[in-house]
């Protein structure tokens, strides 16, 4: 029996675990990129519209953080959660609640950093005209999401594809634990480390698959949200 032929036999002998894997991956990184667009949006519409002292700086902060290194990241989170950290009491670490955090650091500058260049690319005359039709500050940020609506779609596919491959953080954060904190990510690790490379593969292609299947969701709301 050929190797791929043995991965695909252990992948449907463990089709249980295999599918409880792709859902926690989901899970957290589907909780990760809601929180990263529900603080990112409107932390990057108010750097783009304010003049304020200190907003270069947080802008070089926001720019530094869409290149931040995921095990960078996950060190931070992790001596934040750790026994003696500051928020050790709340015993999160080597939990999904962990690797939603390490996520959310993750992809948060980057919904800000793509929001941010897509308000302050519209078209000067488009926030007068809000403002001249009578708009409360709520409508006014409202009506520059939706003239902004194809780029924000942009960043939630940039941030969700930055954390749904993410293996660095998470498994620092998460320990890569069966049944509890295993994803796709650290599975190939794991098969990879313990030689076993067919599977491994296998695992990748279905990881690959899965991308493939949200960002194909993405394009189709981007594209249709452009009609």
């Amino acid at each position: 029996m050929s190797g791929f032929e043995q991965a695909i036999r252990t992948l449907l002998e463990t089709r249980q675990e295999l599918a409880g894997i792709l859902v926690l991956s989901l899970l957290v990184s589907g909780a990760a990129i809601v929180i990263a667009m529900a603080l990112g949006v409107p932390a990057g519409i108010f750097l783009g519209l304010r003049e304020f002292p200190g907003r270069r700086f947080l802008v070089t902060v926001v720019n530094t953080g869409m290149g931040l290194p995921p095990v960078v990241v996950g060190l931070a989170v992790f001596l934040l959660l750790a026994r003696s950290g500051p928020f050790g009491r709340l015993e999160l670490l080597y939990t999904p609640w962990a690797m939603i955090v390490a996520q959310v650091i993750i992809a948060t500058p980057l919904v800000v950093g793509i929001t941010l260049a897509a308000v302050q690319a519209l078209d000067p005359r488009v926030h007068w005209q809000i403002l001249s039709l009578g708009a409360s500050t709520t409508q006014y940020y409202w009506k520059l999401v939706q003239e902004a609506r194809l780029s924000l779609v942009a960043a939630l596919a940039a941030g969700f594809g930055s954390i749904i491959s993410e293996v660095g953080a998470v498994m620092m954060v998460g320990g890569n634990i069966r049944g509890q904190t295993r994803v796709m990510t650290t599975s190939i690790v794991l098969e990879t480390r313990q030689g076993n490379f067919a599977l491994a593969v296998a695992l990748a292609v279905i990881l690959l698959v899965l991308a493939m299947l949200v960002n194909w969701l993405f394009t189709s709301v981007q594209q249709r949200s452009r009609g």
